[in-house]
């Protein structure tokens, strides 16, 4: 049996693809700014925006500025649909998800977050209904580092006060989250339960060989009794 099981959030408790989405592509067309510039601009700044350096107004006038079209309306349209989006996705969080952690908590496991995050997900994040279930939540934009940087796993066994082999930490596999956390002696799982609903440019990860998957949410509880 496992004492913790650790989670990322998107793509594993959640996903950004029901519903609403709104991404690069979104915002580009939204603003007239041209699709492939606004990508490059905005992923050079992921990880700026994943560690707390910049929000997501300061990284939208960032870009905006370098493409040579930024206006106010600009930042707080895209922030403002960003919003609308996020509420979209944490008002239909999976009844599955809520089962899965009700039954780890059962089983007396304990619950951690690692999740990479901007600042307006982090908000949604702490408001939303599974985090009550975290007994340690580690997110990126707080913390001021991201995954994979072994760090935040070591921060969150040391929170749980548990070995890394008494961890379970399950993910999509995004930023390669599962390497790092059976580099750092965690067993690792990929979650594939959303997997066919990602598109391209988005998809986080490929299916991993090298991992052993689960496609349905309740499969973790056999995997932390193991």
């Amino acid at each position: 049996m496992k004492k913790a099981v650790i989670f990322d959030m998107f793509e594993t408790l959640v996903t950004l693809f029901e519903g609403k989405t709104y991404f690069g592509e979104n915002i580009a067309a939204d603003t007239g700014a041209d699709p492939v510039q606004f990508r490059k601009e905005w992923n050079a700044i992921e990880k700026d925006r994943s560690i707390g350096t910049y929000t997501i107004e300061e990284g939208l006038t960032i870009v905006f500025k370098k493409l040579g079209m930024y206006t106010e309306e600009k930042v707080k349209l895209a922030a403002s649909k960003r919003i609308a989006a996020l509420d979209d996705t944490f008002s239909n969080i999976p009844a599955e998800s809520i089962q899965l952690l009700k039954a780890l908590k059962a089983e007396g496991i304990r619950i951690g977050l690692i999740t990479n995050t901007f600042n307006d997900e982090r908000d949604k994040i702490r408001e939303c209904p599974l985090f009550p279930f975290f007994d340690v939540a580690l997110i990126s934009y707080e913390q001021g580092l991201c995954k994979p940087d072994e760090e935040l796993f070591r921060r969150m066994t040391d929170a749980l006060q548990v070995s890394p082999e008494e961890c379970l930490y399950v993910g999509d596999g995004g930023s390669r989250e599962l390497y790092a956390a059976r580099d750092y002696g965690m067993q690792a799982v990929q979650c594939t339960w959303f997997h066919d609903r990602a598109f391209e440019p988005h998809i986080p990860c490929p299916l991993l060989a090298e991992f052993p998957h689960a496609d349905h949410p309740m499969e973790i509880v056999e995997y932390a009794r193991a």
